[in-house]
Order: C-alpha cells, then sequence, then structure tokens
C-alpha cells in the first residue's frame, strides 16, 4: 500500500512540475527529456520497489517518490535554452545593430504564390471559398432616444442578427461597383477618398478602386473639418465615399473643395441637393449602373499606390489666426504613400505569426478602416477563408452606451475568435469587469481574486499557480462569465497603436484566456516592424521583428543611448523592408528627413523617432522617444510618453498628459479623471458632491489623486523631477470628436496643450 502511495507520489509530481515545464514552451534537451520518460517508466515496474517502498516501516520510498522528481526537474530547467526569436543579421546602410525574425533569413513580400497585390489576394480568396459567408452586418431593428433625469439625450440601438454577404456575392459586388464608378466618370488617375466609418459598404469601395488600379485616400471619420479640406484638396481627390453622416461635413465645406466633383453615399437616405457643384449617387445605385454596363478590371502592379493614408497624429492647426488664410499650405496632416506590395508584405508577415489563422476564425471588425492596424487585418481574413462581422465600439458589448437595455451586443451576437484592438478599448475592458467585481463585493470577489491570483501565479512562471485541472475550474466557475462579454470564443488578440500596460495585459491573458500578439510599428511601416509569439508570456515587450521586416538600433549619443550600452544595446528604431512605405505625399523634405534612400543593398529604411532595446532573444522593448524629450530648467530631460505610460496605470486615471516646460525644474499634467474610481473615494471618504465637475475641483480629491502618482512614479523608478509636481483634474473625457485625441485614442499633446493653455500656466504660477 505505501509502495502504490509512493508510486502516485512521484507520478503527481513528476507531472506537475513536467506539465509546468512544457507549459512554458521552452527547449528542453532531448537527451534530458528522455531520462524523465525513463524514470516514469522505471517506476511503472515491479523492480523499483527495491527502492525500500516495499517496506511499511521504511520512507525511503517516500523520499524517493518526492525527491526525484524535483531532481530531474531541476535538470530539465537547467537545460532549457533561450529561445532565440529574433538573430542578428548583416545588412546595409547606417551602422547599427540589426536582428530579423529566426524561421525567415529574408524579409517576407508575399505567403502566396503568383500574388503580388491586394486585388490578385481578394480574387483568389474569392474564388476558392465562393459559397461561404464572408462580410456581416447587423439588421437595425430600432432607432430610439433616451432622455435622463438630468435631461441629457442618448441614442439607443436595437440591432438584430447578423445578414451575410457569401465570398462570391461580395466579389460580384465589388465589381459592380468598380464599373459604376467608371460609369459615373471617374477615370483611372483620379483619387477616391473613403470618409466613413468602418462598415461593409467601406471594404466592397476599397476592394473595388484595387480592381481599377484607383488609388484610395483614406480619412478618418472623426477628423475636423480643416483636416478634412486639406487631406482632400492636397490628393485632388474627385469622387468622395461617404456616409450621410460624414456628407454633412463635407457640405459644411464645400466652398473649400478645389476638386471633388461626385459623392457616393453609403446609406440610400441623404439630401439630394446638398450641393449644386458635385453629383450625388447612392451607393446601391452605383452599384445598379455598374451591373447593367460592366467594365473589365484594370489590375494594379505591385509597386502601384495602393493607398495614401492619412496618419492619425497632427502637429496641431496653425496658432496665429493671421494663418489662417495660409491653411491649404500647412501641411499638419501627413498622407502616407503605402504600395500594394507594402501592403501585401505586412498580411503576409501577419499571417505566419497569427496560429491556425483559418477558415474557421471569425473577425469582429469595428477599428476605423482608415487605421492601417484594421485594413491590414481585413485584408488578411478573408485571404485565409475567414468571416468578418462589422460592430461599432458604441455597439461592442451588452452593456455599450449605444446598446438598448435588454438587448445584445455585436460580439454577443457574433462570438469572434479573433479580434483587433487599440491598448484603450482593451483598458476599458479590464475597468468595466473590475468595476462589476468591485461592485458586487463579499463572496463573489473573493472568489475572482483568488482565481486571479491563482492563475497569474501560474502565467508567472510558478510552479505552484493554478494549472491543469484547478485552471479548468477556474476557468469554468470565475472566467466564463468575463469572457461572455466578447462573445466566449476569443482565441488570438492582437494589440497594437499604442502600449500596452503590463496589468492590462495579464488581465486579458487570464480573463479572456486568450494570448495577445502585442505588435509595433507605424503608418510609415504598414504596421510592420514588430510582434509577439503566441508562446511569448513576457511583458513589456513589442516582440521580434516580423518576418517582413528587419529592425535595426543605431546610435543617438544626444539622448545617451548606445547600441554598445550593456547589458542590451540601445538606440533609435530603424525600420527596413517591403513593408516601409514610398514617403509622404507632396512632402519631400519630411520624407527625406525620416526616410534614406534605398541602400547598397536595396532596402529602404524608416527612422522612427522611438528609443528601443534588444533583449536576449531577439524581442524589442519601447523604453524612449526622441520627439517626447523636454530638457527642464535644470538640465534634467524628461520623457514625456515614458512618465504617462507609467503614471497611466493609476485607478484615478481615464487619461492623462504630462507637460513640461524648460524654463522650470518641475513638470505638471492634466488628469482626464475615472469617475467611477474618484467616486467610489470619495463616497468611502464622506466627500461630499453635487456633481463630477465638482468633485475634480475639490482640493482633497486632487490631494488624492497626486498622491496616487507619486507613488506610482516611485514604483516605476522615475525620477522625482520626472512625477509631476502639480495637476489639474479635469471630468470631462478626451475623445476623437473633441479634438484631442486621435481616431486609435492616442493624445493630440498640441492640440490638448492649446485647449487648455491657461490652465497649464495657472499650474506653473
Amino acid at each position: 500500500m505505501d509502495f502504490v502511495l509512493c508510486q502516485c507520489l512521484g507520478y503527481l509530481l513528476t507531472g506537475f512540475f513536467v506539465e509546468s515545464i512544457l507549459l512554458e514552451e521552452t527547449d528542453v534537451s532531448v537527451s534530458t527529456y528522455a531520462a524523465a520518460c525513463a524514470l516514469c517508466h522505471a517506476w511503472r515496474t515491479e523492480r523499483y520497489i527495491l527502492l525500500g517502498a516495499q517496506n511499511p516501516i521504511n520512507m525511503t520510498g517516500y523520499i524517493v517518490g518526492a525527491l526525484v522528481p524535483i531532481v530531474f526537474t531541476l535538470l530539465l530547467r537547467s537545460s532549457k535554452k533561450v529561445k532565440k526569436r529574433g538573430v542578428p543579421v548583416d545588412v546595409g546602410g547606417e551602422p547599427g545593430y540589426t536582428i530579423r525574425n529566426s524561421r525567415f533569413p529574408s524579409p517576407v513580400e508575399t505567403s502566396w504564390e503568383g500574388i503580388s497585390t491586394l486585388a490578385e489576394l481578394f480574387e483568389q480568396a474569392c474564388k476558392q471559398h465562393a459559397d461561404k459567408p464572408l462580410l456581416g452586418t447587423r439588421k437595425l431593428i430600432l432607432r430610439e432616444v433616451e432622455v435622463t433625469e438630468d435631461g441629457r439625450s442618448f441614442e439607443k440601438v436595437h440591432l438584430g442578427d447578423y445578414e451575410w454577404l457569401t465570398y462570391g456575392k461580395t466579389f460580384e459586388t465589388v465589381c459592380d461597383f468598380a464599373s459604376g464608378l467608371v460609369q459615373l466618370g471617374h477615370k483611372r488617375e483620379e483619387r477616391v477618398a473613403i470618409f466613413a466609418d468602418t462598415r461593409e459598404e467601406w471594404f466592397i469601395a476599397l476592394q473595388a478602386c484595387f480592381r481599377l488600379n484607383v488609388t484610395v485616400v483614406t480619412i478618418y471619420a472623426s477628423l475636423g473639418e480643416e483636416a478634412l479640406c486639406h487631406s482632400l484638396n492636397e490628393t485632388e481627390v474627385t469622387t468622395v465615399i461617404c456616409g450621410n453622416k460624414e456628407l454633412k461635413k463635407l457640405v459644411n465645406i464645400s466652398g473649400q473643395l478645389d476638386t471633388v466633383t461626385r459623392v457616393i453615399c453609403m446609406d440610400d437616405e441623404f439630401p439630394s441637393s446638398a450641393n449644386s457643384r458635385w453629383t450625388i449617387s447612392s451607393f446601391a445605385d452605383v452599384k445598379s449602373v455598374g451591373r447593367a454596363s460592366p467594365v473589365d478590371a484594370d489590375l494594379p502592379l505591385s509597386a502601384d499606390v495602393a493607398v495614401i493614408m492619412y496618419t492619425s497624429g497632427s502637429t496641431g492647426l496653425p496658432k496665429a489666426s493671421i494663418l489662417l488664410t495660409l491653411l491649404k499650405y500647412i501641411k499638419f496632416v501627413q498622407g502616407v504613400m503605402m504600395t500594394h506590395g507594402n501592403v501585401l508584405a505586412t498580411v503576409s508577415a501577419v499571417m505566419t505569426i497569427v496560429p491556425g489563422l483559418g477558415s474557421k476564425d471569425v473577425y469582429l471588425a469595428y477599428l476605423p478602416l482608415a487605421h492601417i492596424l484594421e485594413l491590414a487585418a481585413e485584408n488578411l481574413i478573408p485571404a485565409v477563408g475567414g468571416i468578418i462581422g462589422y460592430g461599432t465600439p458604441l455597439t461592442l458589448t451588452d452593456t455599450s452606451n449605444k446598446i438598448k437595455r435588454g438587448t445584445k451586443g455585436d460580439a454577443t451576437v457574433l462570438s469572434p475568435t479573433v479580434m483587433a484592438a487599440v491598448p484603450a478599448i482593451l483598458d476599458r475592458v479590464h475597468d468595466g469587469v473590475r468595476r462589476k467585481v468591485d461592485a458586487k463585493g463579499g463572496l463573489a470577489k473573493k472568489l475572482f481574486d483568488l482565481a486571479y491570483s491563482r492563475r497569474l501565479s501560474a502565467i508567472n512562471g510558478s510552479w505552484f499557480g493554478a494549472w491543469g485541472l484547478e485552471k479548468f475550474l477556474w476557468d469554468f466557475l470565475v472566467f466564463k462569465k468575463v469572457r461572455a462579454v466578447l462573445g466566449g470564443r476569443i482565441r488570438f488578440l492582437l494589440s497594437g497603436g499604442a502600449p500596452l500596460s503590463a496589468d492590462t495585459q495579464r488581465f486579458i491573458n487570464i480573463c479572456l484566456g486568450a494570448p495577445i500578439g502585442q505588435g509595433y510599428g507605424l503608418t510609415e511601416t504598414c504596421a510592420g516592424a514588430t510582434f509577439s509569439e503566441v508562446d511569448d508570456t513576457s511583458i513589456g515587450r513589442v516582440g521580434s521583428p516580423l518576418p517582413c521586416s528587419f529592425v535595426k538600433l543605431v546610435d543617438w549619443p544626444e539622448g545617451g543611448y548606445l547600441i554598445s550600452d550593456s547589458p542590451m544595446p540601445r538606440g533609435e528604431i530603424v525600420v527596413g523592408g517591403p513593408s516601409v512605405t514610398l514617403g509622404y505625399f507632396k512632402n519631400e523634405e519630411k520624407t527625406k528627413e525620416v526616410y534614406k534612400k534605398v541602400d547598397e543593398r536595396g532596402m529602404r529604411w524608416f527612422y522612427t523617432g522611438d528609443v528601443g532595446q534588444f533583449h536576449a532573444d531577439g524581442c524589442l522593448e519601447i523604453i524612449d522617444r526622441k520627439k517626447d524629450i523636454v530638457k527642464l530648467q535644470h538640465g534634467e530631460y524628461v520623457s514625456l510618453g515614458k512618465v504617462e505610460a507609467a503614471l497611466s496605470i493609476s485607478p484615478y486615471v481615464d487619461n492623462i498628459m504630462l507637460h513640461a516646460d524648460p524654463f522650470h525644474s518641475y513638470c505638471v499634467a492634466l488628469v482626464v479623471a475615472s469617475q467611477h474610481a474618484v467616486e467610489d473615494w470619495a463616497s468611502k471618504q464622506g466627500v461630499a458632491f453635487t456633481d463630477f465637475a465638482e468633485l475634480c475641483e475639490k482640493e482633497e480629491t486632487i490631494k488624492e489623486v497626486l498622491s496616487s502618482l507619486v507613488q506610482i512614479g516611485k514604483k516605476a523608478r522615475l525620477e522625482k523631477f520626472e512625477i509631476p509636481a502639480k495637476i489639474k483634474l479635469l471630468s470631462t473625457p478626451w475623445t476623437p470628436e473633441s479634438g484631442l485625441v486621435t481616431a486609435a485614442l492616442k493624445i493630440k499633446r498640441e492640440a490638448i496643450r492649446k485647449a487648455f493653455s491657461e490652465d497649464l500656466a495657472k499650474l506653473y504660477t
């Protein structure tokens, strides 16, 4: 009997420790692994009884059964090799330290034989999966306005199930719309602008233009009138495809538009007499015209410009009113020229990174298609036979702002398996779940916290965290409800556009049970640069180079970053490869500043302005930004972005902008307060207030938030001069509509400085 107990203990410990090693996805030498297997086999033989377990009084069997698995586990761990995700490579151009993806010796240009453009890729997919659903949109059942007790009104919608277009029908619609464009008089050398929220008509219009080799100008639906006017005039757009909401913006600036002659409205209802200078047609009418008079495709080449994408960032409008008359000549947004080959390289590279991406995957599309992250994703999904269901940020979940109470959000109805997200969206999921858990309190909160800590311990590499059966039980009992928020089937999340906090990354890993592929890239590199692999559970890094990219660090002596630094090489991040775009439209000066000419080996390089360091396994970590560095009065340098990223994890912070004045020795900050967290603190402290705006003005509230920032800053090992000495607490969120953040929810530093110039000045008095 004792021997049986000893044997079971040995099996249990061996299985437990070996499982922990295997779950870490690390390399183990074959000989060591074979030795462990041999030991397990030995325990199954009667000869093992000779070790002493056959004697009821002898404890040797227990000791052996407990210690031998531990010894072999230690041997296994000591024999582990660091998995090389990126390896050094010899390249041309400026000297530096360059890493490539370990699996691909040269940059990937296409993953499909004979395919060199996005138009060819889409046509091939439609022919291969003709009868399968591709694009889905939810049917609108009811739209109504709800009025709150304080008199504010909010639009609510009740949406039904998804209605689907097959690959075959989608391709037919694309061909019809392309023919309709030609029949309306649009010529190949003219440009089309798509100015709308993400929807299936956006995707169809994009593919139709690709079939005609017509360059598409992508414009965020939230873009202000001045930037919109600049974008359309600079690119000399003749045809604008938009929604009814965006058409109203166009009407407001119609007198300032130089070249627009045709407008196609995606909605059936629109003001037909909006502007006598334009020919206004409905999307449906253009399709009908094209179906009646089909036109042959005029397919592009790989080097042809597919998209001119206006970046979501902005350097701000001219400050002096005297310059407003020169507005159309001011380059306050940059149009990035992307070829078919550029985008195809990124699409091809991402396909090799996402595990098992294929025809069973369902993708929820809700990010702006004017952003390269979403545009690349929606070109990739059809290429592998997947399904795209459209949604919006305001209807994403059952509790989203625009969803009528008691009805279902997009994720619940669609049950996606793959999603792309920006950190701000994931932060909201994190905060929303935590609020619900904290509000329930009691046993439910204790159970959640216990389950979370047990899984966190396992993910952090502990042998005694929740693995195997315990993990399954916590998933079933606790995290199943959290996963239902996004439909319950998410198996992979792609995060990009900004750094993702360690807390949110771990939270998503545990609660959604899905890995997050955190990417780093820019519009100028078609989002291609680095991407974390599915088995990389580290935090604070952005992965190894994508198969389409070489990533180089070059010395930046002024900032104190050198590739000779120890223990890791550091420097400005430079990206090379087929995903690097041509440059900025009609801005040769800016192009020459950040793009370098093709080097002696035929590679084009883009200088990002970001500062990074490479880890031993070839993964990149972003540590600074050249443009965000400000020199204080006493000579100290402050990296605004780095400090903001560190302080943003405070529960009181919804958004934050650090401000440093070279004529002062300290920093200040504008903090958009998290209403739930601040009001919860106030109620616990007995602080009386009539509304949230009043609460944010109270001295004790400001003191509490500032204290939180100081504590977090110290934990993040920030210098004293980097932590804001004074703050202004704001009650109104920063939204793309306000012009203070981009559509990707990055702060617009110059716009915020201008809007709160008086508040910033007061903080320095």
